[in-house]
This record gives C-alpha cells, sequence and structure tokens, in this order.
C-alpha cells in the first residue's frame, strides 16, 4: 500500500466514481482502476461493489472512515523523514564545565536554534574528567571542557585559557599581604574542586614542590559555591578567573608558574553522528562566541 493508492481511494469517495476521480487526478480511468485493485490485493479486502457506481462494501465504508487520517499519517512521516535526511530534526548531546554555562553555551544554544528550530539538545556540566567518561560511554557528542590526561581516545581542539583564581574573604589576613607566594597559602586551609577537578591536579603538583602542606585541603564538587564557603573564614578557595564571586569575598594575587588550563572542544575520535551538519554548526557557533578562530 501506498500514498498514490490511498489517495485515489480518497478522491473516488469525494468524486463520487472511478471516472471523475482519474479526471481530477489527470489519470486514465485505468489507473485509478489498477490503483484500487493493489490496494484491494494489500489489505486483503473488496472495497468496492463492481458495477458503474463507487458503492463501498462494508470494508470499504471502515476504511473510508480512517482514510484521511492514513494520508495524513503518511504525510507526517514523510516530512519526519525528509527533516532527518536534511538534518533539520534530531538531537545533540553536549557536555560543558561549569565557567561556560553562564554565558557562551546559552548565547551558543540560542543562535543555533535560530537556524535549526527542530532540533533538540541535551546539556550535561561537570568537570573534564566526568564528561570525557560520558563521551566514551557515548552520551555525549562533544564536550567543551579541559584537555583529559589520557587523551588518545580523543580529538581535543583548544579554544582558550582558563586562569586559576586564589580568593579569600575580604577581612582575611592575605588581603593586606603584598606579593603574595604559593608559601603563604599553605599557611591556611584550602578548598578547591573535586579531585578530578583539572585544577586541583594542577594545585596538587604545586603542592608535591613544597615540604609543608595546608592544615585542610577540603573539595567542594561545584566550583561556583566555592566562595560561599570560605566567606566569613580565614580559608582560602581556589577557583578560576571567570567564577562569579559574591560580595564579600575578593581575590588575591598569587605568585604561579603558568596558572593556565587550556578549554576547547573535546569529541571522539572516529565516530559518526546521524546529525553531523547540525553538530559541525553548532560547535562553528561556539568558536564565534568564543572569539576562537575557525
Amino acid at each position: 500500500m501506498d500514498l498514490r493508492e490511498m489517495v485515489a481511494f480518497q478522491t473516488i469517495l469525494e468524486e463520487g466514481t472511478f471516472s471523475r476521480a482519474a479526471q481530477k487526478l489527470n489519470y486514465a480511468q485505468s489507473t485509478i482502476t489498477n490503483q484500487i485493485q493493489r490496494l484491494e490485493k494489500h489489505i486483503g479486502v473488496q472495497l468496492f461493489k463492481r458495477g458503474w457506481d463507487a458503492e463501498l462494501t462494508s470494508a470499504g465504508r471502515v476504511l473510508a472512515a480512517e482514510i484521511g487520517k492514513l494520508i495524513q499519517h503518511w504525510n507526517d512521516v514523510s516530512e519526519l523523514a525528509k527533516g532527518l535526511q536534511q538534518d533539520e530534526i534530531g538531537s545533540l548531546r553536549i557536555g560543558g564545565i561549569e565557567s561556560i554555562m553562564d554565558g557562551v553555551l546559552p548565547n551558543a544554544l540560542r543562535a543555533f536554534h535560530a537556524h535549526k528550530p527542530k532540533m533538540t539538545c541535551q546539556i550535561a556540566m561537570g568537570n573534564t574528567d566526568y564528561l570525557s567518561r560520558l563521551i566514551l560511554q557515548d552520551e555525549l557528542d562533544f564536550a567543551i571542557c579541559g584537555e583529559p590526561a589520557d587523551g588518545a581516545s580523543f580529538y581535543f581542539e583548544p579554544l582558550f585559557q582558563e586562569k586559576i583564581s586564589f580568593v579569600v574573604d575580604r577581612k582575611h589576613p592575605l588581603c593586606e599581604k603584598v606579593d603574595i607566594s604559593f608559601l603563604d597559602i599553605l599557611g591556611y586551609s584550602v578548598i578547591t574542586g573535586g579531585p578530578t577537578c583539572l585544577y586541583y591536579l594542577y594545585l596538587a603538583k604545586q603542592l608535591s614542590r613544597y615540604e609543608a602542606a595546608p592544615p585542610r585541603l577540603n573539595t567542594v564538587s561545584q566550583i561556583s559555591a566555592i566562595p560561599h564557603f570560605i566567606k566569613q573564614t580565614l580559608d582560602v578557595g581556589v577557583v578560576l578567573a571567570s567564577t562569579l564571586l559574591i560580595p564579600e569575598v575578593k581575590r588575591i594575587d598569587v605568585e604561579l608558574q603558568d596558572p593556565f588550563i587550556l578549554v576547547g572542544l573535546l569529541q571522539p575520535r572516529g565516530r559518526a553522528y546521524p546529525s553531523a551538519s547540525s553538530k559541525e554548526l553548532l560547535i562553528s557557533i561556539i568558536r564565534e562566541e568564543i572569539g576562537s578562530p575557525s
């Protein structure tokens, strides 16, 4: 059963005879007759009583009541297939570290949906370790994050640098100090991101170079929450330069060698996508939003 056979059946109902239906559809009457015979063969019942008039059988009356819905469903499925073929319909699964969720990704998605209004997007937030695992498990198409330690399974395209930043309560003694060294930090308890955060690993590497250690090294998985934990305390928070601060805390300048972390597009190697052109469009918009050359 195909669409032409169903349209022929519906047109006979509307016009009342095979001949007028053939005339309306610009077919020979034999073509209409053949289409109805094929339709009857496909569904296994006779639809019209044989004769000059287009008189329906009982089975024909059942089909007549549903033919409009069947044709509409056929058209809907056809449009869906065309949309998929043209990469207009589908879903993208995107991951991002916390710092790009306030502006970069929301702005990019608004611009993307202006071009692809029927595409849906699923967003996951986490650190680089978490997002890279989701990519390997085929739960993300790509992510904006740092470069994983084991990059053999990925293609990483650097886009910008995030600077490691230190924050303290505004009444903290370090606020009065000039030329703060990393060793000065070690006299206070430190709060940083989770153990799998890239900047936590950077901090751990720095700590390994000193015999002294902070009294406590606490971790908070959500970096944006760290300023709330250090207010009204003597703790030092380790965040990123893009982290929004609350009025009670301020940044302090700490001497560090190369305090930068690369952030970029992380994609799996050798994986095909049903929405490849939409994926590339969104990535190009993200590049523009960040200000990186293509």
